[in-house]
């Protein structure tokens, strides 16, 4: 699956990564990256980036991740997610590195780790289990 491939299936099943205006990066066979350009609507208490935008976002990255691994025909749905925030994320554009850990034929693992623009160390880590199921 292509780059702009991933981002018309994003944007088709899933219409708030049309709205927030996510953008697919790079998509590899098992992994992708996707950025959540920064808007001032989504800046929390403190000036930071707000922590239900992250954790929506690092969903939207395990099921893109999932996604292009499922069978077509196939639709990610997320039964398990568990999230860690390890510092606050900065009011500029979150990157966001998704990939499969464990795949089977019902179900997939995966993880996302999300970075703010202008830090190096990770601000969030997300794992989940992902059930493919018959779109």
């Amino acid at each position: 699956m292509t780059e702009d491939e991933l981002q018309q299936l994003l944007e088709g099943m899933l219409p708030s990564a049309d709205i927030h205006g996510l953008v697919v990066e790079e998509c590899g066979d098992q992994d992708i990256r996707l950025r959540f350009p920064f808007s001032p609507a989504f800046i929390g208490p403190g000036g930071i980036f707000s922590g239900p935008a992250l954790l929506s976002f690092a969903d939207t990255a395990i099921f893109a991740a999932a996604q292009i691994g499922a069978r077509s025909g196939r639709i990610a749905i997320t039964s398990n997610f568990a999230v860690t925030f390890l510092r606050p994320a900065q009011a500029v554009d979150v990157l966001a590195l998704a990939r499969v850990i464990r795949k089977g034929k019902r179900m997939v693992h995966a993880e996302a780790w999300l970075f703010s623009h202008a830090v190096v160390d990770p601000v969030l880590h997300a794992t989940a289990s992902i059930v493919l199921r018959s779109a």
